[in-house]
């Protein structure tokens, strides 16, 4: 069973290629069709690659069932030590890389039609089929095997792949060949001057664009793009969110805590984790991204200097809220409705984050509260408030825990304090943008 070198492929062999790969440009259903034809016809493994050992021809079908034909060689999911031993650098980490998304995504990000991602496309999967060495990576968003999205990375670069690999799960070998639905990653790094062409003069790509399509499950990187891990995991995140969803899965963008040997779920702006290290300490990983099954939990994106784990479902929601007025109570306990009311809302002292998610999201945002609702109904979670400002000012981190433990101990009554004048125009605030960003029409459980 050790790899074995592939042998020049036959005519045959390049007609079925070729084809495959036009398929797979025009219909992903009909080439995904004419490759498990192929595949099922060949009677070699898949096989893990080492050094310079180039992969059996089962993973070339399942390439060039996604546009890519095998030039010469293929390195397959080598680890990192490696890449390392090769030579290969990690690259210089970036940020604020263009991402442009085509589908129906909530966020604001500049949207690509169709003709012109299929021609970035053509032009990548191009570019790939040119080059002798191709280096794929196998890998997975979420650390629960029932409810994960399996991502393979199709890369011209090692660079990417060692960067990739930070991002990703690992999966056993195989594993993607028998998954039904999984992403691609298509990285050319060095294409980045024909980006123009596909995306339009006014495109700011000095280095590089990420584009990414809902429906086709894919995500193309040019140039630097895979060195910008913020991007890439928010781009990850909207792609893979469908994929959770059919698999049983509400994706949310919460944290999990862990605290007391019990899992708190925990929205909140990112502002306030970002400025309070002792709730960072003990967040399961500091990347917003959850996934809540019908038994348990897991993060998107495990702190790597952390093991990925699976956990219970959460015994405690908090949402965090700043009010710098004072109109909301330090800490009040909520009802399923509230707790998805001032989740839609998000927020943050006059101004409104809905559903805490500056990323591209392809859940309508009251749809997505409304299934947080039915889950905390369902499950009878205990489900807390917290101002995180107290007299005008930001509550520190030790403050902060303190009253999530408090939270955590389930033992605080509903809120009384009387409606003032404060309160009342909070609520008139609250009205005033849920109504014109959602209409009238909420769910009659939803209030302040």
């Amino acid at each position: 069973d050790a790899p074995q070198a592939a042998k020049r492929p036959s005519r045959r062999a390049k007609h079925m290629l070729g084809l495959l790969r036009r398929r797979a440009a025009s219909s992903p259903a009909a080439s995904l069709q004419l490759f498990q034809c192929c595949y099922h016809r060949s009677s070699e493994r898949l096989l893990p690659c080492r050094e310079d050992q180039e992969v059996s021809y089962g993973l070339n079908w399942a390439i060039a069932a996604r546009g890519v034909v095998v030039k010469d060689k293929v390195f397959y999911n080598l680890e990192p030590s490696e890449l390392q031993k090769s030579g290969t650098a990690y690259a210089e980490r970036l940020s604020g890389t263009p991402l442009h998304v085509k589908g129906n995504v909530i966020g604001g990000f500049p949207e690509i039609s169709g003709a012109q991602f299929a021609k970035l496309l053509k032009q990548v999967t191009f570019h790939l089929s040119s080059i002798s060495s191709l280096y794929v990576q196998d890998g997975a968003i979420g650390s629960s095997a029932e409810c994960d999205a399996k991502v393979r990375v199709i890369s011209d670069n090692p660079s990417a792949i060692m960067s990739l690999s930070n991002i990703l799960q690992k999966i056993p070998d195989r594993a993607i060949s028998h998954d039904t639905c999984p992403l691609t990653i298509y990285v050319a790094s060095s294409i980045s001057t024909n980006v123009r062409n596909a995306l339009g003069s006014g495109t700011q790509y000095a280095n590089g664009v990420a584009v990414a399509d809902i429906e086709r499950s894919s995500l193309i990187l040019c140039g630097k793009a895979f060195a910008d891990s913020a991007m890439l995991k928010d781009a990850l995140t909207a792609l893979a969110a469908p994929i959770l969803s059919a698999r049983g899965g509400l994706p949310v963008p919460g944290w999990l805590l862990s605290s007391g040997g019990s899992i708190v779920l925990l929205f909140a702006p990112v502002e306030v984790i970002k400025s309070c290290s002792e709730i960072q300490d003990v967040l399961v990983s500091t990347d917003s991204g959850v996934v809540i099954c019908s038994k348990q939990s897991s993060v998107l994106f495990p702190t790597k200097s952390r093991p990925p784990q699976l956990f219970t479902k959460p015994a405690t929601v908090v949402v965090v809220s700043s009010d710098s007025t004072d109109a909301l109570p330090l800490v009040s306990k909520l009802s399923p409705g509230q707790a998805a009311y001032h989740f839609l809302a998000g927020y943050e002292d006059g101004k409104f984050i809905p559903a805490y998610n500056r990323a591209p999201s392809p859940f309508d945002q009251l749809a997505l509260a409304n299934s947080l609702f039915l889950h905390l109904k369902k499950d009878k979670t205990p489900t807390y408030l917290i101002n995180a400002k107290s007299s005008g000012k930001q509550i520190d981190g030790k403050d902060l825990m303190r009253l999530i433990e408090l939270a955590q101990s389930n033992g605080m009554p509903d809120s009384t304090k009387p409606e003032d004048t404060r309160v009342a125009e909070l609520k008139g605030k609250y009205r005033g943008f849920i109504s014109s960003k959602f209409g009238k029409c909420l769910p009659e459980e939803f209030s302040f």
